[in-house]
């Protein structure tokens, strides 16, 4: 199930959101809007939710949260974008790394 958290999630949206992938929830990063969506078997259904719901393409950013271990990785295939001097999965960018794992620790943080 995806969820789009702007505020911090509740246990329930946790284990929600952990029913595609046991110990790990795709998310999907609103750095301007300071709000994420996740869950889902994909980073582009997290994505779509977003761009829904007004967000714009060039402040979404994926990552993969791990509850149990408060851990997060950077990567996703929305991330390659050659345009915005990304051209890897990995989230290149020490600034926007930052960006999205505050984000996904005050909303997901301390929650598993």
């Amino acid at each position: 199930m995806i969820h789009l958290l702007k505020e911090k999630a509740t246990p329930v949206q946790i284990r929600e959101m952990l029913q595609e992938y046991k110990d790990m929830i795709k998310i999907v990063v609103d750095i301007r809007r300071h709000f994420l969506s996740g869950g889902g078997e994909m980073h582009a259904d997290c994505e779509s939710v977003l761009l829904d719901d007004g967000s714009e393409q060039d402040d979404l950013w994926g990552a993969n949260w791990y509850p149990s271990e408060q851990r997060i990785e950077f990567e996703s295939l929305i991330n390659i974008r050659p345009r915005l001097g990304n051209r890897n999965i990995l989230i290149q960018d020490e600034n926007i790394r930052k960006q999205v794992e505050a984000v996904a620790r005050e909303i997901l943080g301390e929650i598993k």
